[in-house]
């Protein structure tokens, strides 16, 4: 190649080079765990994302679980301080406060022991690659509260047999460092339709049912969450009112409270939450959580 050629093409290969290089993604950043209190795990990526500021509530905010509070927050302090303790599963009604007790109490941790315990939110689609996750987490000296939310498996999905193996099976396991807690709106996780497809499909019905069943068994805690009775509704509306001065008559509030939960068709933590964002909002107040 003569030196004009090679004069007139290292320019254009440059740019070329150059042109390739903004195209193409950068590079993730590596995994910090020895920072923050709370990360979000993004299979596509095999990253967790450090999350500043979790949405929750203060632990004393939540009226009406006190058994299943104080049971969680025994096990999880149990494991924060490297003793023994369950992986739980906080099943029942939606809007009952199962996910918000999880995020209130490792707060509640924190705030006494900042950085005692990490909090590690992985999605529902995201289970089959509880592996890679792990191999992570297995690295660091810090202790983490692996959570999922909404967990549940329908139809075909078989994503639940790594769940399965990481909770008790497998030749690794759950890292000691590590603790699962999941909420679920079934008490064993699996929709009835699977279960009864099973059945009907099954050579040996009896043991197949019983090994997708036993997913939920592998939760050393079962803590179940109900629908609320009216008077324990009130008492949730009545604190939240009186934690965000929220100035009204008490039996003002309790009526519309009332008629705010009969237009949802139910009562729980949540329906009394939105009801309160609607009277501030009524109110022109704004409403800060911790």
């Amino acid at each position: 190649m003569s030196s004009a050629t090679s004069s007139t093409l290292i320019p254009v290969l440059e740019r070329i080079a150059d042109a390739l290089e903004r195209l193409t993604p950068p590079s993730q950043t590596l995994n910090d765990l020895d920072h923050g209190e709370a990360f979000v795990w993004h299979a596509e990526k095999q990253w967790l994302e450090p999350i500043e500021k979790v949405n929750r509530l203060d632990v004393e905010m939540l009226i009406g679980v006190d058994r299943n509070r104080d049971m969680l927050m025994e096990n999880s302090l149990r494991f924060a301080h490297q003793l023994p303790a369950n992986n739980a599963l906080l099943w029942g009604a939606r809007g009952t406060g199962k996910s918000s007790l999880v995020k209130a109490i490792h707060g509640a941790i924190c705030l006494e022991n900042p950085g005692l315990l990490v909090l590690v939110e992985i999605h529902r689609e995201d289970i089959a690659t509880l592996p890679q996750l792990l191999s992570f987490l297995r690295k660091s000296s810090r202790r983490f509260l692996l959570f999922c939310d909404d967990l549940s498996f329908d139809g075909d999905d078989q994503s639940y047999k790594s769940l399965k193996a990481i909770l008790e099976g497998g030749i690794e396991g759950r890292p000691e460092n590590v603790l699962f807690y999941a909420t679920s709106n079934r008490r064993h996780i699996l929709s009835r339709d699977m279960i009864e497809n099973e059945k009907s499909t099954a050579l040996h019905d009896g043991e197949t049912v019983e090994e997708k069943v036993s997913l939920s068994d592998r939760f050393g805690l079962w803590l179940g969450f109900h629908h609320l009775d009216q008077e324990t509704y009130f008492k949730i509306v009545e604190s939240y009112a009186e934690r965000f001065a929220l100035s009204m008559d008490k039996s003002t509030l309790r009526t519309e409270a009332k008629e705010w939960s009969v237009t949802r068709g139910a009562r729980s933590g949540r329906v009394a939450w939105q009801f309160i964002q609607d009277l501030a909002g009524r109110m022109g107040r704004r409403l800060e959580k911790s």
